[in-house]
């Protein structure tokens, strides 16, 4: 009686710990899907500190955006999120995507030079922890991290650390440094979502340790509001959706590897999303969208970056 007794309350407290776990994704399911919709978005960034007492900081960046956030994949242990910009309020340019997958074990980490590193993780490091995974405007790679959501009082966000390339607004005005190191906090509030950061402005050699060159604040502040304001950029996917999901299978035969991956800047003096403008005027085949992307693909460094 005893023995069935303890069996009894083991299968209890199995069954608590399992629906906890269960509430416990609905939760972070929720919150993940509580960034998608219409936003009026602004950009917010600083330096705020640098170890050298004679570098020149930077003056602080600012701009503003209305962005469409549509949910483009909706599956139990996967969530997509592709982020649409509208410019002049008629003028649709894609953005960046954003991929939510849960207990992921496969992730890729920017190293220098336009090269990611991919990686399994050991599954007890990932449970319960969801893989951001963040994709450039031509679905290239761009960084990935995997950290847990925390829902407590009253609070619900996301935080990691990882390395990423320069980002857009930089890219093309800096050579001092070669990454940033991303601290990224995605917090759900009442009026829509943050995505706050604490980057490291890092100069990385072979062989050498890092060097810090400057750190930065980034404070980008999402507002909702009615999701009528963005029917160019929801009416845009509409008529594009089908050419895009052509990019991503064709992107998923790339990334399904280990080891390294090197895309080169420019082919025919042009980067990959200007080639996919041609190619989505003519709604083009994913084998000719596969063929584009092996022309980006190389074993040798590259010295300069591309970056949102």
């Amino acid at each position: 009686m005893r023995k069935l007794t303890l069996l009894g309350m083991l299968s209890m407290l199995v069954s608590v710990f399992g629906q906890t776990e269960k509430n416990k994704k609905q939760q972070d399911i929720e919150s993940i899907k509580n960034m998608c919709g219409c936003y009026e978005v602004t950009f917010k960034y600083t330096e705020t500190f640098a170890p050298e007492i004679d570098y020149e900081k930077h003056l602080d960046y600012t701009s503003g955006a209305l962005e469409w956030a549509e949910l483009i994949e909706d599956e139990d242990n996967k969530l997509s999120i592709q982020h649409l910009l509208l410019v002049n309020k008629d003028r649709v340019i894609k953005h960046w995507r954003q991929d939510w997958e849960y207990e992921n074990q496969d992730v890729f980490y920017y190293d220098k030079d336009n090269t990611w590193k991919f990686k399994s993780l050991p599954k007890e490091s990932v449970k319960g922890q969801w893989t951001q995974k963040v994709f450039q405007v031509d679905d290239s790679p761009r960084y990935s991290g995997s950290a847990t959501w925390i829902h407590a009082d009253g609070k619900h966000y996301w935080e990691n650390k990882t390395d990423s390339p320069l980002p857009r607004r930089e890219y093309t005005k800096r050579k001092d440094y070669n990454v940033m190191l991303r601290g990224n906090r995605h917090e759900i509030i009442e009026s829509g979502w943050l995505h706050e950061q604490d980057n490291d402005k890092v100069i990385r050699e072979d062989g050498q340790e890092d060097i810090l060159l400057a750190q930065e604040k980034g404070y980008n502040v999402y507002t909702k509001v009615a999701d009528e304001k963005c029917k160019p950029a929801k009416d845009w996917w509409a008529n594009n959706t089908k050419f895009w999901s052509k990019v991503r299978n064709s992107w998923d035969d790339v990334y399904n590897r280990t080891g390294e991956l090197t895309l080169l800047k420019s082919v025919n003096k042009q980067p990959l999303f200007m080639h996919f403008y041609e190619l989505e005027k003519e709604n083009a085949k994913r084998r000719d969208i596969s063929s584009l992307l092996k022309k980006f693909i190389t074993d040798k460094p590259v010295s300069d970056v591309e970056g949102r």
